[in-house]
């Protein structure tokens, strides 16, 4: 069935209430009709199964037959501090991500970054664009929560935002001592983890020295170099496989 996500507040006794773009969706794409049936998220984990009672040009109402904890989120949350890249590879990035079952990502602005914003306006409006495409790959691959997209930060503050997280890992090129895995054999009751991934470039030595200062982690993903928009695909592959709900 088709899947859409709502506030909690659209959510009023046995109905919902879908408003906004996917009314056009609804009503244009997939031309549904009164008495079909859908699922509508509340972005949370929960999932209703829904039959249409009323579609209007603003709202599609709905309503609601059962509801059920999502199974398609993973154990542990995952977020990705990704350098911000050049192009359309953040918006790979995002896709990919979501559907591997990131928690959420936090665009940051480091010392190799390339891609500049003009104001704070011209950073919110990008920050909409990667969240919608958030959107999009979470209702393709049938998530239980919408991951959040945050507003870029420059790399500091993503430094003390990430104390909040019981592991910390940065892949870096340079680093000959501590592959992941063994990193991942100790620290496998870790239910938040924060993954650090540079721009082209990778990341600065003076950024690197912070993280350490910091005792997060600097670890190797082998003898190969990814790129920016590979790497953290690969580390989130990795621990969904290792703690997460993959194999």
């Amino acid at each position: 069935m088709s899947r859409f996500f709502i506030d909690k507040d659209c959510i009023s006794g046995d109905f919902v209430k879908i408003t906004g773009e996917d009314v056009q969706h609804i009503k244009k794409v997939l031309r549904m009709r009164t008495g079909e049936m859908l699922v509508a998220c509340d972005m949370d984990g929960t999932d209703f199964d829904c039959e249409i009672t009323e579609i209007d040009d603003k709202y599609v109402e709905a309503r609601i037959l059962n509801s059920k904890k999502s199974e398609s989120e993973a154990p542990i949350k995952v977020t990705l501090f990704q350098g911000i890249p050049k192009s359309d590879k953040m918006e790979f990035i995002i896709q990919k991500c979501v559907e591997l079952g990131i928690h959420s990502i936090i665009p940051v602005k480091t010392e190799r970054t390339v891609v500049k914003f003009e104001n704070s306006k011209d950073e919110e409006k990008k920050q909409q664009r990667w969240q919608k495409i958030a959107v999009e790959a979470a209702k393709q691959c049938n998530r239980g929560r919408l991951p959040k997209v945050n507003n870029p930060i420059n790399f500091n503050m993503a430094l003390q935002v990430a104390k909040e997280y019981d592991l910390v890992l940065v892949p870096y090129e340079n680093e000959n001592l501590q592959g992941l895995k063994k990193v991942l054999q100790e620290y496998r009751s870790a239910k938040s983890i924060a993954v650090f991934i540079g721009p082209e470039g990778g990341f600065a030595e003076d950024e690197i020295k912070k993280c350490l200062e910091l005792n997060y982690f600097s670890v190797s993903l082998g003898k190969r170099i990814l790129r920016t928009e590979t790497a953290g695909l690969t580390v989130l592959s990795i621990l969904m496989y290792e703690l997460g709900d993959v194999g």
